[in-house]
């Protein structure tokens, strides 16, 4: 199967696919059309013999995702907001955690946002010893709506996920390799092939029981919370300090909350 995609570039070889988000001039910022390209994508690899596991990774050397595209949505309304983390949420990133065959994030440089979000979804991830990874919503007046509420105290536990959250802070690769959220912190000229070796061994695993795992292990995390994040989401596009988070990133200046 030949993939072409406006935002990503797919190579598929030896039963591992290498998807890279492909928008380096804006630092592979999650915008509409990437974010379909890799819905579209995962429906197609879904069904392509020839891909055994997924890896995912950033273009350029700077940022894996530098996070979304805000300027789709400064103006949305909070029916608009809930919609737009609904519908991420559903055609990407739980698509992405219950996908049947492994996804493993490569992450090179600044994974923010919906970045780290979708490194999150991903089955685990490896990350570049540059990398930079945090949740900055709240510096929007937003909280993450790409299920970040939910995945970061899973896998750095409730106490430093709230602070990550309220803070906005980054971890560096090391801090993130301590606490859990990577499994292995490499060079980023290694990264890739690092990547590779790790889903070389799955391949020569049992597709069937891989898929079960997956299936089982997530199975343990479904809860109500990702609706309340959405619910949550979508009512802070009504807040002012929705409008001038956003448009203080627009500006680049530092926001005003009252």
């Amino acid at each position: 199967m030949e993939y072409k995609y406006e935002n990503l570039l797919v190579e598929v070889e030896n039963k591992i696919a290498l998807v890279t988000l492909n928008r380096p001039q804006a630092l592979n910022a999650l915008n509409k059309g990437l974010l379909d390209d890799l819905s579209i994508f995962l429906t197609d690899a879904d069904y392509d013999s020839d891909i055994r596991v997924v890896i995912l990774t950033g273009a350029g050397e700077k940022a894996f995702v530098a996070g979304a595209d805000i300027k789709e949505f400064a103006n949305f309304d909070g029916k608009e907001g809930q919609q737009l983390a609904a519908s991420g949420q559903e055609n990407v990133f739980n698509k992405i955690e219950d996908f049947p065959k492994p996804i493993i994030a490569a992450v090179n440089g600044f994974a923010l946002g919906g970045g780290l979000e979708l490194a999150m979804a991903s089955h685990f991830r490896i990350a570049s010893s540059n990398a930079k990874l945090g949740l900055p919503e709240v510096t929007l007046g937003l909280i993450p709506g790409y299920g970040g509420t939910q995945r970061l105290p899973k896998l750095i536990g409730k106490g430093r996920a709230m602070q990550a959250i309220m803070t906005a802070d980054m971890f560096s690769a090391t801090r993130a390799l301590e606490i859990g959220l990577v499994n292995e912190v490499v060079e980023q000229a290694d990264l890739i092939n690092r990547a590779k070796e790790i889903a070389t061994k799955i391949t020569n695993n049992s597709s069937v029981a891989i898929k079960h795992a997956i299936r089982a292990i997530n199975a343990s995390d479904k809860e109500t919370g990702f609706e309340i994040e959405i619910e949550s989401f979508g009512n802070l596009f009504e807040e002012h300090d929705f409008k001038e988070g956003t448009t203080a990133f627009v500006e680049k200046r530092k926001p005003n909350f009252k």
